[in-house]
């Protein structure tokens, strides 16, 4: 593979590792908790519509740091009134797919 392949390859993955390599400095520089950078990188992600697979890679962290599922899905209702219901509505199925939740399960 080669070497252009491999880095678009792995920010199609938001690796952490690559980004500290790009961007030249810890990719933590507020120096946060790791599951307080997760849940401020959530709420990012949902203002800004950001795509699937990072939602997944931000939750997976915001679990492993010790985040519930109660406080992930409280950032997409936190912050409803700074970005809109429609960011919102965009982001939760992203979210539930995150954590693993059957979307189909969800409609009535």
């Amino acid at each position: 593979m080669s070497n252009y392949e491999d880095r678009l390859r792995r920010l199609a993955f938001n690796d952490q590792v690559l980004l500290d390599e790009l961007l030249g400095v810890p990719y933590n520089p507020a120096g946060l908790d790791q599951k307080s950078l997760a849940l401020v990188r959530l709420a990012a992600l949902i203002a800004v519509d950001g795509p699937d697979p990072s939602f997944g890679e931000q939750t997976d962290a915001a679990l492993s740091a010790g985040a519930t599922t109660d406080e992930i899905v409280a950032v997409l209702i936190g912050v409803t009134a700074v970005v809109g219901v429609p960011r919102v509505v965009s982001g939760a199925p992203k979210l539930a797919l995150a954590l693993g939740l059957d979307l189909d399960l969800l409609v009535d």
